[in-house]
């Protein structure tokens, strides 16, 4: 399993980059085929073998020889590794509603990826991608706290999502939308129904913060200040990952700290 998961993988990452580029060019995922970045000859099945058509070719395009960027096979590892290691510390059952929960996650890191690469490369985070993913999470909440007659986790996805994008958009009017934007306001909805509850959401925000505090503290020593512009889309999606998986025994080693 742990290997078919790394193949669904990197299929579902060969599409991640080619989508953020169709939808930045086109507004569409539809618009568009995989072609060349540099002499545009749309790409042939055997173009698009996730890693290894990269590898066989030498990361040079097949038709004009150019060299090809290698954030292409990166992408798709990466996609093949947390789809791997989301099925090997899947920490939910998998009964029928676990089933479906574990779906709807790899969904969900796909979208996240396609955000993340999105938020890098323009700094924004558009709708048409926040939004799908805000209906994923509150479907997937909606039918676990049915399926599983808890009305308790209902609850905790809204609170946390009442509180990331609380928070975010109290940040987003103080500032004017310089401390943050308003697509992470929107994404913070999405967040906060996966995480559930105030505690994770918190320790969300928190881990989020940090990894970005420490990515900003090569910038400021180099350019002798504090002032580094790195998308926080992309931290936060991360820092839900963590939280996800790791969320419980990262608070119960903190807990066990204080006393």
């Amino acid at each position: 399993m742990i290997i078919i998961m790394f193949m669904f993988g990197m299929l579902f990452g060969s599409s991640v980059y080619a989508f953020v580029l169709r939808y930045h060019e086109h507004k569409s995922w539809l618009k568009g085929r995989s072609e060349c970045d540099y002499c545009h000859h749309v790409l042939q099945p055997l173009d698009l073998i996730p890693i290894f058509s990269w590898l066989a070719l030498g990361g040079k395009c097949r038709y004009c020889s150019k060299r090809l960027s290698w954030q292409y096979p990166l992408v798709e590892l990466v996609a093949a590794i947390l789809f791997a290691l989301s099925y090997i510390f899947w920490p939910l059952s998998f009964n029928s509603l676990g089933v479906f929960q574990f779906i709807c996650w790899l969904i969900l890191i796909t979208g996240f990826m396609i955000l993340s690469i999105y938020d890098l490369k323009w700094y924004t985070l558009p709708d048409k991608i926040v939004f799908p993913l805000v209906s994923l999470s509150f479907l997937q909440l909606v039918v676990v706290s049915t399926g599983s007659g808890s009305v308790k986790y209902f609850l905790g996805g809204i609170i946390g999502a009442a509180l990331i994008s609380g928070i975010f958009y109290m940040l987003f009017q103080l500032s004017g939308g310089k401390w943050i934007g308003g697509g992470d306001v929107k994404l913070g909805i999405c967040l906060g129904m996966i995480v559930g509850g105030p505690v994770n959401s918190v320790l969300l925000i928190f881990i989020a913060s940090l990894i970005g505090t420490i990515l900003a503290i090569p910038f400021a020593l180099k350019n002798k200040t504090i002032k580094a512009h790195i998308p926080f889309g992309p931290l936060l999606m991360v820092a839900t990952v963590i939280v996800f998986f790791f969320g419980s025994d990262l608070i119960s080693w903190y807990t066990h700290l204080l006393t």
